[in-house]
């Protein structure tokens, strides 16, 4: 192809979605690389000091579209200090002082700072997308200057950050001028709204498709607004309480009777569940439901909800709707693809965990699944082999007992032949979490059957370093592996050094690796970087290095070196 003008591989390129095969394509030759850097407009980067935003400018001018990554995933469960690093400041001012074009960013696990979100909404004219997962260290102030100054905004989603919410006027910064939005959720906010300038603003933007309210919006606020968008496919309720018996849930039932179009509802963030029968007559048509943040709808009323849900494709929801109610689900919605039942309680106290039963129903009744995420009670190798054998095209597999080291509640063996199953029926198996009693033995089937594994998280698990390195040398395709509370040490982190090249990133907390384990490893690998949390300043540097035990270690590539940000808690050896 290199006799195709540059302006035609350009198009060619352009039918290439994936990051990976743009990647691959840049290296088949110079000419190919050149073309590629110069089309390239959407940019994926896993972890934000994998690169220097520069480097990444210089490689791909063009970009408009970026998302970044910053702290490790663990980080969702509270083991990644709140002042780790991960900031956003400096891509926004690079890719301002080098006039990129920016037109959407997306954001996950990063500190996100009120100047960022200001430079950003003066630098970019032609701005559109602004999506943060996970992120703190921003107000509403921040939001108010996207809101003033990105003139073209489509997309504004925010999904559970810690935001400060100042007085709820930010929605007011919207200009009359207005009216591209497309997308708007603001659910993790929980100050309170204005809620004539949402309306306005919602009635102004006729091509709204997305909308996701917090619970500060009521339920009369919902009817009117409802009344402006009859088009909306993706509906975040607010709070969803009121009298069934007054004139306003009757004009919400006769309004939702017009939203012909929802195909997606998710919020119930506070509900009254006698309102609950008023959104009976769109659950027909919903292909997606997140009721994972709606603890006030009991079990009987949730399985009363599903029966209506025929065509659901993804349910989100809690463990309240136990393992009759899972019942219900395998029964009604044969089309599901993707399941996840949160803790309602996370210490497990009373009757609300679902167990093994739920799940083996829905392997049965929903044979489409293939992402799983499921808190449960307790779970058995007859049932995850049986699981394996109904859903063989599971992507995703996440099981989480709230007991971590459970065994098999019906024989007391570990779980190892189950989640063995599961890695050798599964062929396309990407991500696997792991919990309950579990030997080196489940790990060595991880690495003989888990050919398509990118990422694995493990907790509790293990005897010895052979358990770690028989996923090392097996999985070919593993890029992310965490690890916490394993008997994994020096050997297994050691053996073979050149393998974290081809991976993203290791986490291990709580493990037997030693700070002088650490250092040797520093040293063999200069293009690696080995991050040591010390928050509690429980190691010494030069202190007897080979018995100190490391608490939390972060390893990446990276091709700029050690960060300049880090906290003196870090320590990049």
């Amino acid at each position: 192809m290199n006799y195709f003008p540059d302006e035609v591989l350009e198009h060619v390129f352009d039918f290439l979605t994936s990051h990976r095969d743009r990647n691959a394509v840049s290296l088949v030759c110079r000419s190919w690389y050149k073309v590629e850097k110069w089309s390239r407009h959407r940019v994926f980067v896993g972890n934000c000091y994998a690169i220097s935003p520069e480097r990444l400018i210089a490689r791909f001018p063009r970009v408009r579209a970026l998302t970044l990554k910053g702290k490790p995933h663990f980080a969702d469960f509270n083991l990644v200090p709140h002042d780790w690093g991960g900031f956003v400041y400096p891509w926004i001012q690079a890719m301002a002082r080098s006039n990129i074009g920016l037109e959407e960013l997306r954001l996950k696990r990063m500190v996100v700072s009120n100047e960022s979100l200001e430079l950003l909404a003066r630098s970019f004219v032609n701005f559109k997308s602004l999506v943060l997962v996970s992120c703190e260290g921003f107000t509403t102030d921040g939001l108010a200057a996207v809101a003033a100054n990105c003139r073209f905004l489509r997309e504004l989603d925010l999904q559970e950050n810690e935001v400060e919410d100042r007085k709820g006027q930010w929605l007011s910064c919207f200009p009359d001028s207005c009216t591209t939005l497309v997308s708007l959720n603001f659910a993790c906010l929980k100050g309170e709204v204005n809620l004539t300038a949402l309306e306005r603003l919602v009635a102004r933007c006729p091509n709204l498709k997305s909308l996701r309210l917090n619970r500060a919006v009521p339920l009369e606020a919902l009817q009117r607004i409802l009344m402006h968008s009859p088009q909306l496919v993706d509906l975040g309720t607010g709070s969803f309480d009121h009298d069934p018996d007054t004139e306003t849930y009757r004009k919400l039932t006769s309004t939702l009777q017009k939203c012909k179009s929802i195909r997606s509802m998710s919020g119930f963030l506070e509900v009254g569940p006698p309102c609950l029968p008023a959104i009976y007559l769109i659950c027909s048509n919903l292909t997606s439901l997140n009721l994972s943040y709606a603890p006030g709808i009991n079990g009987v009323e949730l399985i009363q909800l599903i029966r209506h849900c025929r065509k659901l494709q993804r349910l989100w929801i809690l463990d309240c709707i136990g393992d009759k109610g899972l019942g219900v689900v395998a029964a009604t919605c044969k089309e599901l693809q993707e399941l996840r039942v949160f803790p309602s309680d996370l210490h497990g106290v009373g009757n609300a965990a679902v167990t093994e039963e739920g799940l083996v129903a829905v392997s049965i009744g929903c044979p489409k699944l293939h992402s799983l995420l499921y808190f449960c009670q307790q779970m058995t190798n007859a049932a995850l082999i049986t699981v394996a054998k109904n859903c063989p095209n599971f992507t995703r597999f996440r099981l989480c007992i709230l007991d971590p080291t459970k065994p098999d509640p019906v024989t007391g063996q570990p779980l190892d032949e189950g989640f063995g199953a599961i890695v050798q029926s599964c062929k396309g198996l990407r991500r696997l979490s792991l919990s309950g009693l579990l030997t080196d033995q489940v790990f060595l089937y991880i690495g003989m059957y888990a050919e398509q594994l990118e990422m694995l998280s493990v907790a509790f698990a293990g005897d010895s370093d052979k358990g770690m390195l028989y996923v090392l040398n097996g999985c070919k395709k593993l890029r992310k592996l965490e690890i916490r509370d394993s008997p994994f040490g020096n050997a297994a982190l050691l053996t073979d050094v050149g393998k974290y090249e081809t991976m993203r990133s290791l986490w291990m907390s709580s493990c037997e690796v030693t700070l002088g384990g650490c250092k040797v490893l520093a040293k063999k690998m200069p293009r690696i970087n080995v991050e040591i949390i010390n928050e509690y300043d429980q190691m010494e540097l030069g202190f007897d290095d080979d018995t100190q035990k490391v608490g939390k270690m972060f390893l990446y590539r990276t091709l700029v070196g050690p960060r300049k940000d880090a906290p003196h808690f870090v320590w990049t050896l």
